[in-house]
């Protein structure tokens, strides 16, 4: 073994294995053509001397970096959103070449930038981002370029692309069934901003639901996701007096329902009594909430592990066609309680 003030090269796991230094140098960049076990035991021995490759002479005999970016523009409404991301990245790429680096993206910078300044440096062998459009210029530009990578979310371009998606379309009607289960008749949602591909996918699933359902829809044009806990408030202090309020809403982010339960409770109006809920929930803040509402789970560290998956796979050679997922609607609905008598 080295001594522990000897930095451990690739000669150095060469001897501990019997491995030829090209050997061991091909298993170490996981080499298809260098037998499975092979490599297994080659990173299993670099792992255990401590060996950290030196990226900058591997990068400029390779060309790769051994990077993953991820472009990670906070979500105000979904809670723990960048941390759970990570979280399910890091396990993708645990016991993998490839190390993950964290690239921002500025509100008031267009999308595209940290995409255009990966590919001009080189900076990473593939990049994961998410919020998509529908006509996403940046999945355009990587596609054009043939770069390795895999968005959370879809688009509608025509060529098919990597992604990991939530099938809101399916949480959309998930919910609108279940408000109507509860007897609700008059039906709000509130969406992302119409720039993202997913308002399209709830917007449709709600509609259609709803239209099935022979129940009334009403999907508010001056809010959204993105609005402030405000303006979510002011909007449904206006509308409770107005003529057919709703009766039951669906919230697909975690900081709207907040929002409206607060503005409930200063009319003096109860969840579950006057108005139920259901909502997206991307934490365990709603595990606490009392009185319990309905939520529909989307689980962000399983999306984050899919995503480094499928773009090692891709990083790989594999198809873009071929490397997809769709995660379903998972029900957290609660318990049945006896509803307030009416004042």
């Amino acid at each position: 073994m080295p001594r522990r003030s000897d930095r451990p090269t690739l000669r150095t796991i060469a001897e501990l294995t019997g491995f030829a230094v090209t050997t061991v140098s091909r298993a170490m960049l996981d080499d298809a053509q260098i037998a499975l076990e092979t490599r297994k035991r080659v990173q299993r021995v670099a792992r255990e001397v401590g060996y950290q490759p030196d990226r900058a002479a591997r990068h400029l005999r390779t060309g790769r970096t051994n990077v993953i970016s991820v472009v990670l523009d906070p979500h105000d409404e979904l809670l723990g959103f960048s941390t759970s991301m990570i979280r399910g990245l890091t396990q993708a790429l645990r016991d993998t070449q490839y190390h993950l680096v964290i690239t921002p993206h500025f509100a008031e910078t267009p999308s595209i930038e940290p995409i255009r300044y990966i590919l001009r440096n080189r900076m990473a062998d593939g990049v994961v981002f998410s919020r998509t459009e529908p006509f996403d210029p940046r999945v355009a530009l990587l596609l054009e370029n043939d770069f390795p990578f895999v968005s959370h979310g879809r688009t509608n371009l025509p060529d098919a692309h990597p992604f990991v998606d939530y099938d809101n379309d399916a949480f959309a009607a998930l919910a609108v069934r279940r408000l109507v289960a509860k007897g609700r008749k008059r039906l709000a949602l509130i969406l992302p901003p119409d720039r993202f591909t997913f308002h399209q996918h709830l917007r449709d699933g709600f509609l259609r639901s709803v239209r099935e359902e022979s129940v009334a829809g009403e999907l508010p044009g001056d809010i959204n996701l993105d609005s402030s806990t405000g303006d979510l408030s002011a909007w449904l202090r206006w509308r409770l007096g107005q003529p057919s309020p709703p009766d039951g809403i669906v919230c697909a982010g975690e900081v709207s329902a907040l929002s409206i339960m607060a503005a409930l409770n200063d009319h003096g109006l109860a969840v579950g009594d006057d108005l139920d809920l259901v909502v997206k929930q991307t934490s365990r803040l709603y595990d606490q909430v009392r009185p319990r509402v309905d939520t529909v789970y989307e689980d962000i560290s399983e999306a984050g592990e899919l995503l480094g998956r499928l773009l090692i796979r891709r990083i790989a050679g594999e198809e873009p066609g071929a490397l997809s997922h769709l995660q379903k609607p998972a029900p957290r609905f609660a318990k049945p309680q006896a509803r307030r008598a009416p004042v």
